[in-house]
């Protein structure tokens, strides 16, 4: 059973309702709650067991909190202190306090000792690794487009794999294609990789968003094209989108510079935010 008291779950309320009131939790549908809960926490919140205060989102919420342990409750705060704020952006929060009410919250679940830092430390910087990553782009260049474009994948799998982001490689859904998977500060992430001559256009980048849109309301994109992107094709692609780009620039800037891609992935998603454009380049962000 979690720390939690009874004003912590009215706390809780006040963090989660605010958007469509009472009994709710944020803007989830049934279908996107029962799937946040199996993605984020490998959990079934439709089990009867969760519904024993009543069948809203907002008390089987409660209930699986008051089950859960202290961390397995923390991280569920987490991921959706996560979604929060991206719904509320850069404007004021609409409840008071609440950057404040949140860390109370995860600060009494710490008191036993049981929940990591609010930010697991990241996997250390490993200089030869990134180095032997450098080398493999450049025999990348030599390879035939077709069998090139297969080790570019493998590629960015192993370069997801050294900042820890768990990558999953390519697989298929309903017909189709998704080049594959990573995680971030909690938060799932699909991807695309391109290596052609020319640069990747708006239909691609389109056809992707299509593929995004279709997923959880809570994933969101990355497009890497070697070839970079026509400044056309992001205009006519749009801004606010759920995708952010990277180049083949941004990876050679990115491991000539020594800059963690995690790092270089959480200030284009904080850029996009800001200015709803998909692509800034690593050059103009640090």
């Amino acid at each position: 059973m979690s720390s939690l008291k009874e004003i912590d779950f009215r706390t809780v309320d006040d963090l989660v309702d605010f958007i469509r009131g009472r009994g709710y939790v944020l803007d989830f549908s049934d279908r996107t709650y029962s799937q946040f809960f199996a993605a984020e926490l490998d959990a079934d919140i439709d089990h009867p067991m969760y519904a024993t205060h009543g069948g809203s989102k907002g008390k089987r919420l409660r209930r699986f909190l008051e089950l859960a342990d202290d961390a397995t409750a923390a991280r569920t705060l987490r991921a959706l202190w996560e979604l929060r704020s991206d719904y509320v952006g850069e404007g004021k929060d609409p409840v008071a306090g609440a950057e404040r009410k949140y860390q109370a919250l995860l600060a009494r679940l710490g008191a036993a000792g049981e929940v990591p830092p609010s930010e697991p430390a990241g996997p250390a910087f490993d200089y030869e690794k990134v180095a032997a990553l450098k080398a493999e782009v450049l025999e990348l260049t030599a390879m035939a487009p077709q069998k090139r474009g297969y080790a570019f994948e493998r590629f960015l799998v192993r370069l997801f794999d050294l900042f820890g982001m768990k990558p999953r490689e390519p697989f298929r859904n309903r017909g189709e294609q998704i080049d594959g998977s990573f995680l971030l500060h909690g938060v799932t992430y699909l991807f695309e990789a391109k290596w052609q001559n020319e640069p990747t256009d708006a239909k691609d980048l389109r056809d992707f968003e299509g593929k995004l849109n279709e997923k959880a309301a809570w994933a969101r994109g990355l497009f890497i094209s070697h070839s970079g992107f026509s400044e056309s094709s992001l205009e006519t692609f749009g801004r606010g989108k759920r995708t952010i780009c990277m180049t083949g620039l941004d990876l050679y800037e990115m491991l000539e510079r020594s800059i963690p891609l995690n790092d270089v992935i959480d200030r284009k998603v904080r850029r996009a935010a800001e200015d709803g454009r998909p692509h800034t380049a690593v050059r103009d962000l640090f």
